[in-house]
């Protein structure tokens, strides 16, 4: 997989990246949603939808060092924002286990 990196806020726009991996160096903004095949990094806050593993990647992963996101999904699973509530506002990483959404703090 290839990797893009964007260094901008992404305001109320769509970015798919097909075969690829996303780096996003700032933040997502609400409204705005981001579609990758491989994984998808936030160095920035996570505020709109993260969409990773588009193709069927299940080992794809989200990563962000904010989490107030209105929708992530990984492979077809998964959480809108209430279900986010245990790591709302922490940097964190989002994975699959067991076809399962499970996420992590990163610190």
């Amino acid at each position: 997989r290839h990797t893009i990196s964007v260094s901008a806020f992404l305001l109320n726009r769509s970015s798919d990246l097909k075969d690829q991996n996303l780096v996003v160096i700032g933040s997502v903004s609400a409204g705005a949603e981001v579609i990758a095949d491989g994984n998808i990094h936030v160095y920035g806050s996570l505020r709109g939808r993260a969409i990773a593993g588009a193709k069927g990647h299940h080992k794809a992963q989200i990563y962000c060092q904010n989490l107030e996101a209105e929708l992530v999904s990984i492979n077809g699973n998964y959480w809108l924002s209430e279900s986010m509530e245990q790591h709302w506002g922490s940097p964190v990483y989002i994975h699959l286990t067991d076809s399962e959404l499970t996420s992590s703090k990163l610190i």
